[in-house]
């Protein structure tokens, strides 16, 4: 059984085994979207981790135990879950495989994400739920992979599956093990703009640097609005950007004061805005319905770092 499948080998169709993200990721690779190369540790290798060392029983009671309305109790399963999974060693031919995988890459930093098996989909968008770690190295690799399978299991994602009525239902963990792009901008991109919910118009926003910068709030991004029809740029909010966030000689990310000059300046030029905008519609007629990406552009070059479903549109 393969635990271990790169992104060409996966579709849209594998959400059951590599996540929603995983999928995704998959289906963009195989369509001709720049994606940044990468793997993905099916679910599998989770279930056959929770079989072999013989703590799913556990694990249920766990959550058995559990009432929505008293947070104690969603915290004492969640502490004693992540008890479990993290001190059992991972099985030697799942872990043999995902190194020989990392090793293929030939990649000094990879992005290690979390990918529920129920994600992004209409009912139930993770997005956000399952955590991430950057900057991984070969040697946390293992450690990072197993902190993705028990973050299914944090306050704030047994406490989601509670309040969407789905604790009971079979829901697994893929990881997505993806080469680190070294943005000099990056930001995200809405194929319907989300505020007026206006079919014929896109945005895209835009930082300096990594863009954790932008998805944790920490600056102001510049906005572009882009008419889909003709790809005439309708608006352009240049906000001043104070720091950027880059990875530095021992993979941590720092944050760094831009100056005033520079923070001032638009991130995207207009050729780049076009460019974008003609990657987010190709995402979006791809799969059929409107899409949120994340991108980044290292060394002039745009890639698509994810995509998934717009939930928050009305029906």
């Amino acid at each position: 059984m393969a635990y271990t499948k790169h992104f060409s080998e996966l579709s849209k169709e594998d959400v059951s085994i590599a996540g929603g993200k995983g999928a995704s990721l998959g289906e963009m690779f195989s369509s001709g979207i720049p994606v940044p190369p990468g793997f993905v540790v099916l679910s599998g290798a989770f279930e056959k981790f929770i079989k072999d060392n013989e703590i799913d029983i556990e694990i249920d009671a766990a959550l058995d135990a559990v009432n929505p309305k008293e947070m104690h109790t969603i915290e004492d399963a969640s502490e004693k879950i992540h008890a479990l999974i993290l001190n059992e060693d991972m099985p030697g031919n799942i872990s043999r495989e995902i190194t020989a995988a990392f090793e293929r890459l030939n990649a000094e930093f990879v992005a290690v994400r979390s990918s529920a098996t129920s994600e992004d989909s209409a009912m139930a968008a993770w997005a956000g739920q399952l955590e991430s770690y950057l900057n991984t190295t070969k040697k946390d690799l293992l450690t990072n992979v197993k902190r993705c399978w028990v973050s299914l299991f944090t306050p704030r994602a047994i406490f989601y599956k509670f309040e969407k009525g789905i604790p009971k239902q079979k829901v697994s963990v893929a990881v997505v093990v993806q080469k680190m792009v070294e943005s000099e901008a990056s930001g995200v991109g809405f194929s319907v703009h989300p505020v007026t919910q206006d079919e014929n118009q896109l945005i895209i926003e835009a930082g300096f640097g990594l863009g954790e910068a932008i998805v944790s709030g920490a600056i102001t991004p510049d906005s572009y609005v882009v008419d889909k029809r003709d790809l005439k740029i309708l608006e352009r909010c240049i906000n001043i950007k104070t720091k950027s966030l880059h990875r530095d000689t021992n993979g941590k990310n720092k944050w760094k004061d831009l100056p005033e000059e520079h923070g001032k300046k638009q991130v995207l030029s207009d050729k780049e805005i076009t460019e974008l905008s003609k990657m987010i519609i190709k995402i979006e007629k791809h799969y059929g319905f409107p899409v949120d990406i994340e991108w980044g552009r290292e060394n002039n070059k745009f890639y698509v770092l994810q995509s998934r479903p717009i939930t928050t549109l009305g029906k």
